[in-house]
């Protein structure tokens, strides 16, 4: 196999990308989704969060165990009733002062950059992906949001009901602040002429080639020690979209960083336990840590068809006792992932708690025995259970379907495209199919609203159609209540009401795995896989 690979690197050497090796510190990493915009009004999706996080800031972030600590705004209050947020500003934070778009002196961040930029989040003309983020902001009497600048240093946002996850939510990259003139300047080519107040700022962006990010001298961040952040020069992104050759040029050096596992070259770089190949062993390093993503499959429990099985819970849990998923997740994942055998809140958030919610594991003997009380003996009588699913992920559903035979559970895959599952699953169509959630935001409450009976589409993302009267008032009482210990406590009970029900077959919790060069040093995970490079430092010597 190696033979070919250094073949294939020979053969390729001549149109591959070429990089900067000066005495510069750059960093180098590889995108192949491609970049659609720099706006964060538009920040959705991977592909686009990484960079906008090296260029932008809010009033808070997350550190990497998900607290919510301060960035912009030093500190902020919150009133008795839950309902108004105040944040007093940093008063030595600046935007970008690029060559594209020179200020004549420091222009300094202030209260009422952030009354522009959320409330460009919610203008119908800009139709930000993110405006979702602020449903629970008052509208005053002319119907405008609720953001006031009370003075230079002072912000403030006032609620229209108290809702405990909303300064998480502040943490999205959508709550960046940015410059109105410049926003206006560029109109909706502010997407490739980014300015804000990030650790990195706007050089060069020939799109489906590469983009330059160069260090902001200006920053407003420095370390334990009073040295300003970041260490590092530059940061420079390629496009490469073929995920082979990505992996070749990490092997031969020429990017920095590479994150998650291809099938393409999961084999060479990681054992079947999950681990890093020895042979490379001082070369490269592997970083690893809960990612808060669930992968799942989905029951779609609307009345209608009393002939459906799958309306009956005992068959629905039937199907979650009847597969190994420790089994599952070695074999096809080289244990990048975590068996879904608890909740359906993820591994690495708070409320994460097997022993209070149970969950799945794998009990032939028991799914045999709900099958008879369901009905179904040995299977006898139980038609055939079509499952959606994309084909990235057909391999793991046919692994299911191998294990559920053995129980006379008959599963059928209907590989479909994504973007068509979605809206079949936004329509009700799917009876079974895949599914995934990734965190928005670090509260476990964005897990949970999927089964709140209220955020039935076409209002919400309850594809499920789960309705349960109990869970509901858990639910809301969570969403009252300000304590935050409490809160979890909340949550983790609905989560044990929803492994009784078994709307989903909770498959795997997913995990952050990232690869860098042996000379990389301070990059570290986070259970949102947000890419931070603030602190990393690039060793004069690669190993």
């Amino acid at each position: 196999m190696w033979f070919c690979l250094v073949l294939m690197m020979v053969v390729m050497a001549g149109c591959r990308p070429k990089f900067d090796h000066s005495d510069k510190k750059i960093f180098h990493y590889n995108e192949s989704s491609g970049i659609q915009s720099l706006d964060p009004a538009y920040s959705s999706g991977q592909a686009t969060l990484w960079p906008c996080n090296q260029l932008y800031n809010g009033l808070v972030d997350l550190d990497d165990s998900l607290n919510i600590v301060p960035s912009i705004a030093k500190s902020w209050t919150l009133s008795a009733d839950g309902m108004t947020y105040t944040f007093f500003l940093r008063d030595d934070v600046t935007f970008h002062n690029t060559k594209e778009y020179p200020f004549d002196k420091p222009r300094k961040v202030t209260a009422q950059d952030f009354v522009y930029s959320f409330s460009r989040i919610l203008d119908p003309e800009v139709a930000s992906p993110g405006a979702w983020i602020f449903q629970k902001v008052r509208r005053d009497a002319a119907g405008n949001p609720c953001f006031k600048a009370l003075d230079d240093t002072t912000f403030q946002i006032q609620l229209s009901e108290a809702f405990p996850p909303f300064l998480g939510i502040l943490t999205m990259k959508y709550c960046s602040v940015v410059p109105k003139e410049v926003v206006e300047h560029y109109g909706k080519d502010f997407r490739k002429h980014p300015v804000g107040t990030g650790p990195f700022q706007f050089q060069l962006w020939q799109e489906g080639v590469k983009l330059v990010l160069r260090k902001n001298p200006d920053y407003f961040e420095c370390d334990e020690q009073g040295n300003r952040l970041p260490y590092i020069d530059a940061v420079a992104i390629s496009f490469i979209v073929d995920k082979q050759s990505v992996f070749m040029e990490f092997m031969k050096g020429t990017l920095d960083f590479m994150s998650g596992v291809e099938a393409c070259y999961k084999d060479a770089l990681l054992t079947k336990d999950g681990n890093l190949n020895p042979e490379y062993k001082g070369k490269i390093q592997m970083l690893t840590g809960p990612y808060l993503n669930t992968e799942y499959l989905g029951f779609m429990l609307k009345p209608g068809d009393k002939s459906n099985p799958l309306l009956d819970k005992r068959v629905r849990q039937a199907i979650n006792y009847g597969f190994d998923r420790v089994k599952m997740m070695k074999y096809l994942r080289n244990n990048v992932g975590y068996p879904g055998t608890a909740g359906f809140v993820p591994r690495g958030m708070p409320p994460f708690d097997p022993a209070r919610t149970g969950g799945y594991d794998y009990n032939p003997r028991k799914a045999a025995q709900l099958l008879a009380e369901a009905g179904y003996p040995n299977g006898k009588g139980l038609p055939p259970i079509s499952v959606a699913v994309s084909a990235s992920y057909a391999d793991l559903v046919q692994y299911i379907q191998h294990e559920l035979a053995d129980l006379g559970i008959e599963l059928k895959l209907d590989v479909v495209q994504g973007a068509q599952q979605r809206e079949m699953m936004r329509n009700y169509q799917l009876p079974f199919f895949r599914g995934s959630w990734i965190c928005d935001y670090p509260d476990a409450e964005n897990y949970l609203a999927l089964f709140y009976s209220k955020n039935l589409q076409p209002v919400g993302s309850n594809y499920t159609h789960y309705v349960n009267p109990s869970f509901d008032k858990l639910y809301e009482a969570s969403q009252r209540c300000t304590d935050e210990v409490k809160r979890n406590d909340y949550y983790t009970r609905m989560d044990a009401m929803l492994m009784a029900d078994a709307p989903v077959v909770v498959l795997y919790y997913d995990k952050v795995v990232r690869f860098t060069r042996a000379n990389i040093s301070g990059l570290g995970t986070n259970p949102v896989n947000m890419l931070d490079l603030r602190r990393v430092r690039i060793l004069d010597e690669k190993q």
